[in-house]
């Protein structure tokens, strides 16, 4: 069964991935994990701490000569803040003075309801571990399951779709958002360079604001077949497994698939994407479709065409301008603590949703072919498109 967990804390000295299932003969590439890393940290509008950072994967097991060998693969990310962190965060009991308190907590993040969950009297150890620098080691691993599905043939890249106000007014083609992958600056991963530069005036504005700024990301999968995921169980349903992927990252508040918010005021007839059969019309069979409103699912199952999802980020909850809390201890109104964050983390969220995507479709994609080793994966898929060929 695929699976992955991270571990580690924001300040702490190290985050952890943690990646079992992975078949045997994957290819591992130490460049590309490092370069998921990267996009990760890239985008305008990011923080100081991007400045301290240059996140590198260093790879504990689970790979040997370059391939994967089946057993569970340990990926350590090192924070390079650790060493101003030591004595405020130690294992041990350590001295309590120098315990650095989150004494505020900040309206939006998780300070207060993590207190109140976990009893502990300030908010520390709840900014520790639900900051987004754990998205991290979720790209870690989404590499990971990007170098399992290059194998089968399926992509998975994002773009910025909008930032605040500002959105991208046009369809987006493949074609435009693999040329963002390659490029060797990222400035907000906006396909449309006309949209780039308002969106990086939005940003600005923002900055002079003391304020943050959220948007909308899109991740697609390309080159996927139809029959990923399954109608006959709730919990099994691809739309619902991709939804609670990419909601599961920090500050995104929405989530949606194809063309899902806006099909809901429209009338069925035009939402729906009309069928058509062509011998060499489809990527996978002769079926053809006039548009793909759908983004790529139906019924809980992919149907051959891209899968579209959309993570709608709201503004990051740590504030230049603090907005109104409450002391911890004292009960008296305060603003809200303020720790070095950023202003505008849209392409970043992006990077991780793409992770988020690739390891869900990994899971499904061994779910539907199964294989301990990739060359038994690749011989059943293979056989797979043939069938789908014949039909």
């Amino acid at each position: 069964m695929f699976r992955f967990f991270t571990a580690g804390e924001s300040h702490g000295e190290a985050l952890v991935a943690l990646v079992s299932g992975v078949p045997a003969g994957v290819g591992v590439e130490q460049e590309f994990l490092d370069r998921e890393l990267w996009r990760r940290q890239q985008g305008y509008g990011r923080g100081g701490r991007m400045k301290i950072e240059r996140d590198t994967a260093r790879i504990l097991s689970g790979v040997r000569q370059g391939k994967t060998i089946g057993s569970p693969i340990a990926i350590l990310l090192e924070n390079k803040d650790w060493k101003n962190w030591q004595e405020s965060l130690p294992v041990g009991e350590g001295d309590p003075a120098k315990h650095k308190r989150v004494a505020s907590p900040r309206p939006g993040h998780a300070d207060l309801a993590g207190a109140l969950k976990y009893n502990f009297p300030e908010a520390r150890y709840v900014l520790e571990r639900s900051s987004a620098r754990e998205t991290a080691a979720r790209v870690a691993a989404g590499a990971v399951a990007k170098l399992f599905l290059r194998e089968l043939g399926f992509e998975v890249l994002s773009h910025v779709v909008a930032v605040g106000a500002v959105a991208v007014g046009r369809e987006v083609r493949w074609e435009e958002i693999a040329q963002l992958h390659d490029r060797e600056e990222v400035l907000l991963n906006c396909a449309d360079a006309d949209a780039e530069q308002r969106m990086k005036a939005e940003v600005d504005k923002t900055v002079e604001a003391r304020d943050t700024v959220g948007g909308v990301f899109e991740v697609r999968a390309h080159n996927v077949p139809p029959g990923l995921g399954t109608y006959a169980n709730w919990d099994e349903r691809l739309d619902g497994l991709l939804a609670q992927a990419v909601m599961s990252l920090q500050a995104v508040k929405a989530v949606e698939i194809g063309s899902g918010i806006t099909a809901a005021g429209a009338m069925g007839s035009i939402v729906h994407d009309e069928i058509g059969y062509a011998k060499e019309g489809g990527a996978f069979t002769g079926f053809t479709r006039t548009a793909n409103r759908a983004g790529g699912l139906e019924g809980g199952v992919s149907n051959g065409e891209d899968i579209i999802v959309r993570g709608y980020l709201k503004p990051i909850s740590t504030l230049r301008r603090p907005l109104g809390s409450v002391d911890f201890e004292t009960r008296e109104p305060v603003k809200a603590a303020y720790e070095r964050s950023d202003v505008c983390v849209v392409p970043a969220a992006g990077v991780a949703a793409e992770a988020m995507v690739a390891l869900t479709l990994a899971r499904c994609a061994l779910e539907k072919f199964g294989g301990d080793s990739i060359a038994e994966t690749k011989r059943t898929h293979a056989g797979y498109l043939e069938q789908l060929k014949r039909y």
